[in-house]
C-alpha cells in the first residue's frame, strides 16, 4: 500500500497546474525529524574522512580529506562519485556543514541538473529558468545538515534538514517535456534535468563546505519489475507532463500498483546499461528485469547475452524486448539479434515493433505513434522513434499479450 501511495502521489504532482510544472512549487520550513523509510534500498554508503581511501570519489583537486570529513575549498572544480545511476526513483543524501559564506552546488556530471544551498543568502535553489528557490531562515555556519536530492520520474526535489533542531525545508520542480522538436514541438516545456549520470558536488561560491557522509538510495527496495533501457524507457525527459501517465512505462507501473521502477537513460546503449545495472540491481529485490535496448545501436549477440546472463546471476528473470519501429528501419536487424538471444536463453520478450508499425508487422514505423522530431534546419532530417501517448498505449497493450506473466 505504501508503494502504491508513493506512485499515486507522484502522478498527482505530475498532473498539477502549469504553475507547478513551471518550477514555481515551493514548500516548507517546518520542524521534523530526518525522514527514514524502511522501503528504501541503500545503493551506496560511505563516511568521508582521512582515515580511509575512497577511490570512487574523484576529487579533481576540489578539496582534501580531514579527520572530520572531505573539506571542499576550490570553486572551479567538483567532486564526482564515480558510480553511474539511472533509476527513476532515487535519492542522494549528504551529511554536510558549511562556512557562513558558502554556496554549495549539488549537480549531475552532465550538468543537466543543478541544485544549490546558499548559506550566505539563506536559501536553497534548483537551477531552472526561471530559478526555483526557497528561503531557508535556519541556515547557519558550522552546523550539520542532511542535504537530499531526489529524482522521481519528472520531479526533482531538494530537501535540507538541520540535524540539531529538526527544521527542514524543500523545493520541487517538474520537468515538462516539449513532446517533439522543431515543427514537431507540442509546447515550450520546462527543463529541470534528468540528473545524468554521476552525482557531483562542490563550492560555487564562498569559503568551504565539509562533507561527512554520502548515501545513495533507491526509493523502493523490493519490486516485481525493473525496467531498463534508453530514451524509450525514459519518457519523463520528453513527455509533456499532462500526458506522462500515458507513457508505456507509467502504464505498466500503474497496472502493477506502483510495484515497479524504470531505469532508462536517454541516448543510452547496451554498454551503458551493463555499467549502471550493476550499481542498482544487486540492491533491489525483483522478480523480473525487462530490457528494451538498441535504438542507438551497439547491440551484438555477445553483449546482449552478457546482459541476460548478469540478470540471471542476480536471481531475476530476464525479459528482452524488441525495440519499437523507427523512421530508419534499424529495428529490423536489431530485433533479429534480440530474437536470437531470446531463443538462446529460452526467455520471453515483448514485440514493441509490432505495436508501433503501420501493418502490425514490425516493418514500417507508424508515425502517428511517435513524436515528430524535426531537425531539418540543423541535421537535415526528421525522426520518429520516441513513442507518444498513442504509441505508449499500444506498447502497454502489447505487454498484456506478450508478457502477461509480469501482471500475474
Amino acid at each position: 500500500m505504501k508503494k502504491y501511495i508513493l506512485f499515486v502521489s507522484t502522478l498527482l504532482l505530475m498532473s498539477a497546474s502549469r504553475t507547478m510544472a513551471a518550477g514555481l512549487y515551493t514548500d516548507k520550513n517546518v520542524k521534523e525529524k530526518p525522514a527514514v523509510s524502511r522501503n528504501r534500498a541503500v545503493l551506496y554508503e560511505k563516511r568521508l574522512n582521512s582515515r580511509s581511501v575512497i577511490p570512487e570519489l574523484q576529487l579533481h583537486e576540489a578539496g582534501q580529506y580531514t579527520r572530520e570529513g572531505l573539506k571542499i575549498t576550490r570553486k572551479d572544480s567538483i567532486v564526482r562519485l564515480n558510480r553511474f545511476y539511472a533509476l527513476a526513483e532515487r535519492m542522494v543524501q549528504y551529511r554536510v556543514s558549511f562556512s557562513a559564506d558558502a554556496k554549495a552546488s549539488f549537480r549531475s556530471s552532465e550538468g543537466d541538473f543543478n541544485a544549490f544551498v546558499d548559506v550566505a543568502n539563506k536559501k536553497i535553489a534548483i537551477g531552472t529558468n526561471p530559478v526555483t528557490e526557497q528561503s531557508v531562515p535556519f541556515l547557519k555556519e558550522n552546523r550539520d545538515y542532511l542535504v537530499e536530492v531526489y529524482h522521481i520520474y519528472q520531479q526533482a526535489k531538494l530537501r535540507i534538514v538541520d540535524l540539531a533542531s529538526g527544521e527542514a525545508a524543500e523545493i520541487s520542480a517538474i520537468n515538462d517535456g516539449s513532446g517533439g522538436a522543431g515543427k514537431g514541438v507540442l509546447q515550450p516545456g520546462f527543463s529541470v534535468g534528468m540528473q545524468w549520470d554521476y552525482y557531483c558536488f562542490g563550492i560555487a561560491g564562498g569559503t568551504s563546505m565539509l562533507v561527512k557522509q554520502i548515501k545513495v538510495f533507491a526509493l523502493k527496495k523490493k519490486v516485481k519489475v525493473l525496467i531498463y533501457g534508453d530514451s524509450i524507457t525514459q519518457p519523463e525527459g520528453y513527455f509533456p507532463t499532462k500526458d506522462f501517465p500515458l507513457a508505456w512505462t507509467q502504464q505498466i507501473i500503474n497496472r502493477l500498483g506502483g510495484n515497479a521502477i524504470s531505469s532508462g537513460r536517454g541516448g543510452g546503449r547496451i554498454d551503458m546499461v551493463l555499467n549502471y545495472i550493476k550499481n542498482e540491481l544487486p540492491f533491489i529485490k525483483t522478480k523480473y528485469v525487462m530490457v528494451t535496448i538498441g535504438t542507438n545501436g551497439g547491440n551484438t549477440e555477445a553483449n546482449l547475452s552478457e546482459l541476460v546472463s548478469y540478470i540471471k546471476s542476480q536471481g531475476a528473470i530476464p525479459i528482452l524486448n524488441n525495440i519499437p519501429s523507427n523512421e530508419s528501419g534499424t529495428q529490423k536487424e536489431n530485433n533479429r539479434i534480440i530474437e536470437n538471444v531470446r531463443a538462446k536463453f529460452g526467455i520471453n520478450g515483448c514485440k514493441f515493433d509490432l505495436a508501433t508499425s503501420v501493418k502490425g508487422d514490425g516493418q514500417e514505423v507508424d508515425k502517428t505513434t511517435m513524436y515528430w522530431e524535426d531537425y531539418a534546419k540543423s541535421y537535415g532530417w526528421q525522426i520518429y522513434h520516441h513513442p507518444n501517448e498513442k504509441g505508449g498505449t499500444k506498447m502497454f497493450e502489447q505487454t498484456l499479450v506478450d508478457i502477461p506473466e509480469i501482471y500475474q
